[in-house]
């Protein structure tokens, strides 16, 4: 969440920035800022009772000392009502701290001044293309119709044993998912990620800090027996672990990668474009997740989506970069670039990755603090992006590398699957 003390400073600027989001409750801006001063006028008014409550119990003491019991029991006498007073402004300074959490949480991440303006994907700005596409014989087919012919992925078995949306990949096709997630993994270690494993269900307290909570509860698959949430991205356990917690300056920045199966609802999608492997309830993807200091997230950023890139180019698929426009940015965002690969028998670009540096709104959430050079706490900047989510890659490996023969496995990938053909 954004810091109070930035909004309060700087309420034209903060306004400003959100209109790039397309946000329009502006006015929780103004509520936020009063509730603010709300709280700080109690908290002043609690804490001067306080100290007249120390300074007449201080009194008190003096004066039993000295003998001077009927002074003293006249002192006591008008302070009585200090504790009553101080419990009841306690109980309205958490009423009023507890409303304005509830509506500093609704305010989204301020976009980052190079962050487009628009309302809607057509709105991205194209940062660079990569890749030639590639010439499909006359017959090419939709890698859902490749998926059924050689027998790698069974979507309506799937459907049987749980719903749409939860693919079975069998025999290559299963070797191919474990093949990805392997590579993905090595590169991500070879370039300094420290892998980690982590849970599948969060709690509560888990998705807030990231942002997930209140933003995305919808599109997340509740436990209700024990109030967990299946994970949609290993963004949230990974980045959790770190929650509450004070940081070594010196470990910056702290780097780490994780494979995790992922579950979206993805509640209202539907039509041509969630055929096959295209949108999934339940899927592989291997994340990168940083913490680092302030001064360095846009530079940590640029490497980041560089990784990212040379990771689709070693699976010589053509892609392209986008800076997302405010209007199709996360909540949580300050600056999204994301990758899409090209799938030549659909004839369109498929999004397999978002690399995203969330300044200090998630650390807020998240207390995740250092003590700078100065000795003052300041809070760390957290990133993460898709190293890689696997469904579209599948898909777009399976079109792109489709022939006569059958499907060519790209050479970086035969070492971990064993076969160089799917026939």
């Amino acid at each position: 969440m954004l810091q109070i003390n930035y909004i309060r400073e700087n309420r034209d600027a903060v306004i400003e920035r959100l209109a790039v989001k397309n946000f329009k409750e502006v006015e929780l801006v103004d509520e936020v800022i009063q509730l603010d001063e709300s709280r700080r006028k109690i908290q002043n008014e609690s804490d001067a009772i306080a100290a007249e409550a120390n300074a007449a119990a201080k009194q008190i003491g003096d004066l039993m000392r000295q003998g001077k019991k009927e002074e003293a029991e006249a002192v006591k006498s008008k302070s009585s009502g200090y504790k009553e007073q101080v419990k009841i402004l306690t109980e309205k300074l958490a009423e009023v701290e507890q409303t304005l959490q509830d509506k500093i949480v609704q305010l989204p991440n301020l976009p980052h001044t190079s962050v487009p303006t628009g309302v809607s994907a057509d709105d991205n700005e194209v940062v660079l293309e990569h890749g030639a596409v590639p010439t499909l014989p006359e017959a090419a087919l939709s890698h859902w119709e490749l998926l059924s012919k050689y027998d790698i992925v069974d979507l309506e078995l799937g459907v049987k044993v749980t719903g749409a949306g939860f693919p079975v990949y069998k025999g290559k096709g299963a070797r191919l998912q474990r093949a990805l997630i392997n590579f993905f993994l090595d590169q991500a270690v070879e370039a300094g990620y420290n892998e980690v494993q982590v849970p599948i269900l969060v709690n509560e307290d888990s998705a807030f800090a990231t942002g997930q909570l209140p933003d995305k509860e919808g599109q997340m698959y509740h436990v209700g027996g024990d109030d967990f949430y299946l994970i949609p991205t290993a963004e949230v356990p990974v980045t959790n672990l770190y929650r509450d917690t004070i940081v070594k300056e010196e470990q910056f920045p702290i780097k780490h990668c994780a494979y995790t199966p992922c579950f979206r609802r993805e509640a209202g999608s539907y039509g041509a474009h969630v055929r096959g492997l295209n949108r999934l309830h339940q899927f592989d993807k291997v994340e990168t997740v940083q913490l680092v200091h302030p001064d360095k997230s846009y530079e940590v950023l640029e490497e980041m989506s560089q990784y990212i890139q040379g990771l689709l180019q070693q699976l010589e698929l053509p892609y392209r970069v986008l800076r997302l426009c405010g209007g199709d940015m996360s909540f949580t965002s300050a600056l999204t670039y994301d990758m899409e690969v090209f799938s030549a028998a659909q004839q369109r670009w498929l999004e397999v990755s978002s690399v995203s540096n969330f300044e200090t709104y998630q650390a807020n959430r998240l207390k995740v603090r250092f003590k700078n050079e100065n000795g003052k706490m300041q809070l760390a900047h957290t990133l993460n992006g898709s190293a890689l989510a696997l469904p579209r890659i599948v898909a777009s490996i399976l079109e792109n590398n489709q022939t006569e023969k059958g499907i060519r496995i790209p050479a970086v990938l035969v070492p971990y699957t064993g076969f160089a053909w799917i026939d």
